[in-house]
């Protein structure tokens, strides 16, 4: 069941969910929660450039139907303040930070994207703080092909600009009828929210963010046999952003893992697929 507040009597989802803040350091790091309090908290750490109000409203109130949820802007990114670090390490060292701000000593930890690189490095820092691992859109450190993600990047920008849509248009999904479909779907679920929106990406946050996405992919492979954790990895079979190859690498690479590839879908595979993605991400959570 998803939390009510008593003041309100309103169910609280993620249209709604309030924006905290919690000193990690003499920042404040912001961040929403909601769902059902006393288990294993459920973390999602998300994409380059995004920002709280980038989650997918029903991904994240799916998984809050029986879990506690919390999302956060790391350190630099939306209403946290401080900058965005350079290096992918120091990323989860300040979300092992932010966990344990919350005095949290077990969560288990979903990563999308550049979010999925940070909970790798949150499973190396702090074996113990993860019970589980949920890494979608993402690949390995040293995966190759993902330190070419500026000159795609920028290609996406340059065909948003002149197609005045958002990049993720381009970076998200295929440009098929159903790609084309899912995006606009998507966006339009982006936009539920009307109060209490979060603060823009800035351009620090963007530059630091894909220098630390192209040092990732430039930097010496990570011996991901360390992490024992049950993992469950998933992405599109077209993702331009990050290879799928790279994902089923990764699911190869980790000792305890299961893969699943959407069809016809691309980086943003889990969220044109939420409707079999979020029941097959509970039942992994709740093995």
């Amino acid at each position: 069941m998803s939390k009510i507040d008593n003041a309100s009597g309103t169910r609280t989802t993620w249209q709604n969910a309030p924006t905290k803040f919690v000193g990690v350091d003499g920042v404040p790091f912001a961040y929403r929660e909601l769902g059902p309090t006393g288990g294993v908290p459920v973390v999602f750490l998300h994409h380059l450039t995004a920002v709280l109000d980038d989650w997918d409203p029903r991904v994240i109130d799916g998984v809050a139907q029986g879990h506690h949820v919390i999302a956060f802007d790391n350190r630099g990114v939306g209403a946290t303040g401080g900058s965005v670090p350079t290096r992918i390490e120091q990323m989860g060292a300040d979300a092992v930070a932010f966990i344990r701000a919350l005095g949290y000593e077990k969560v288990d930890v979903f990563g999308f994207s550049l979010g999925g690189g940070v909970a790798q490095m949150v499973a190396l820092q702090a074996p113990d703080l993860v019970r589980k691992l949920v890494l979608t859109g993402t690949g390995p450190r040293g995966g190759g092909g993902i330190d070419k993600m500026g000159p795609i990047v920028g290609l996406a920008y340059l065909k948003a600009a002149l197609a005045r849509k958002d990049p993720r248009h381009f970076l998200f999904f295929p440009r098929t009828a159903d790609g084309k479909k899912a995006a606009n779907d998507y966006f339009l679920r982006l936009a539920e929210r009307k109060t209490d929106r979060d603060q823009p990406i800035s351009l620090q946050a963007r530059v630091a963010q894909l220098r630390a996405t192209v040092a990732g992919g430039k930097a010496v492979p990570d011996d991901l046999s360390l992490i024992a954790h049950p993992t469950f990895v998933a992405n599109g079979d077209h993702d331009i952003m990050v290879a799928s190859e790279h994902s089923a690498d990764l699911a190869r690479r980790l000792p305890n893992s299961q893969l699943t590839i959407y069809p016809d879908s691309g980086h943003g595979g889990v969220f044109q697929y939420y409707r079999d993605f979020v029941p097959a991400l509970v039942s992994f959570l709740d093995e």
